[in-house]
């Protein structure tokens, strides 16, 4: 397929997105007017998928780089540490998604012309462009916590005559002033869906988010759907991603040491027949590490790396000091396991996963969420079958 007025690695990158068809007909011509580097900042840190890694790349020393960088399916981490310092920092607090994940969002959203949307997390303004294309810069309202990074979208919107409206503001909180709103679009990951989407979602509306409990990093994106009586959403998952957490739902984990202070000897011990295969054979995104977080409350996991065939897991409890270790060792049967404080926490995990394989392991397309103004519930296959988190 040509794309009139496109040429070279932006050419390829759509042919690319088109045969896999996370880019579809509707979407086209956004696509080819609102490139993504054009949103980009000089100096931004790809992560290399072949290498796992983050690098950094300097238009002005490199533009050839950053230019291939710009136009391929990657993530791209465009802010460190909320801003607080210069370069590299510790832990990255905005990006601009991987172009794949952005138009199968874009097609979930089920955006036409005349709906309006508010949109969760500006960012580069990438997202905010290619909808403003679509439906008008009238029809898009974009929110973003952090001052400089609004700052920098609006300029990069104007100067493309893309430019709605871009308000500073924890997005958690919607917008009342332009409520009710046809499509509401989270592009940071959420443990709750706020009950002010809710409230400012139209009836028979579309809330579409990476949502995902504080057992680990990942997400998976949900649609839901306003009820036509208003003040409820329910909905399926899609399948797996992972995005940066809105900052008012951070994970509230205190880190290792608050946890295990003097090392497990104090601890519980006893073992478990329950394979590292079975709890993370399927990788980072997959659906028995969802599904156990859907089930254990308040609990975050951590996966340590393999050691002289041995590979520790770790569980601490959100709300007390209660933790679990599991120590699988290549070539053994049976697993070392740890517990200490009021919850038993692999015995919840255990637990939690012979629900699921009892299931049949379902993936995530048979889970799914029913959020009020109040509280939210998980369910698998209907919603009669939910349970409260």
């Amino acid at each position: 397929m040509t794309f009139t007025g496109v040429e070279g690695e932006w050419s390829e990158l759509g042919r690319f997105l088109l045969e896999r068809e996370y880019l579809t007909a509707d979407w086209l011509p956004a696509f080819a007017a609102v490139p993504r580097a054009r949103f980009l900042p000089d100096v931004m840190w790809p992560h290399d998928m072949d290498t796992g890694t983050t690098v950094a790349v300097d238009r002005c020393e490199q533009p050839e780089l950053w230019t291939s960088y710009a136009n391929a399916d990657v993530p791209i981490v465009t802010q460190w540490d909320d801003g607080r310092g210069e370069g590299r920092g510790k832990v990255p607090t905005s990006s601009a998604s991987m172009p794949s994940v952005v138009f199968r969002m874009l097609a979930a959203l089920e955006a036409e012309p005349g709906h309006r949307v508010l949109e969760i997390g500006t960012g580069t303004g990438w997202n905010a462009g290619l909808l403003a294309h679509r439906l008008g810069t009238d029809s898009v309202v974009s929110i973003e916590v952090d001052p400089k990074v609004a700052d920098a979208a609006r300029e990069r919107l104007s100067a493309q005559g893309l430019l709605g409206r871009v308000l500073t503001g924890d997005g958690a909180e919607g917008d009342e002033a332009g409520a009710p709103y046809d499509r509401v679009v989270a592009t940071a990951g959420v443990r709750r869906i706020p009950g002010e989407w809710i409230r400012h979602a139209a009836r028979g509306g579309i809330i579409l988010a990476p949502w995902g409990t504080h057992f680990g990093h990942g997400d998976a994106l949900v649609r839901l759907r306003m009820a036509e009586d208003g003040g409820r959403a329910s909905g399926r998952f899609l399948g797996p991603v992972e995005f940066m957490k809105l900052r008012s739902q951070r994970s509230p984990f205190a880190g290792h040491a608050a946890y295990v202070p003097d090392g497990v000897g104090q601890a519980d011990r006893s073992t478990t027949t329950v394979t590292e295969e079975q709890l993370l054979g399927d990788g980072r995104f997959g659906v028995a590490r969802f599904a156990v977080g859907l089930r254990v409350r308040d609990c975050h996991h951590q996966v340590s790396d393999k050691r002289d065939g041995a590979r520790p897991v770790w569980f601490y409890g959100l709300t007390d000091r209660s933790w679990a270790c599991v120590m699988f060792r290549d070539g053994h049967r049976e697993a070392t396991v740890w517990q200490s404080g009021p919850r038993r926490l692999w015995d919840e995990v255990s637990a939690a996963l012979d629900w699921w394989r009892g299931a049949g392991e379902p993936g995530y397309e048979r889970f799914g969420l029913t959020v009020t103004v109040y509280d939210q519930c998980a369910w698998l296959d209907h919603p009669k079958n939910a349970w409260s988190l």
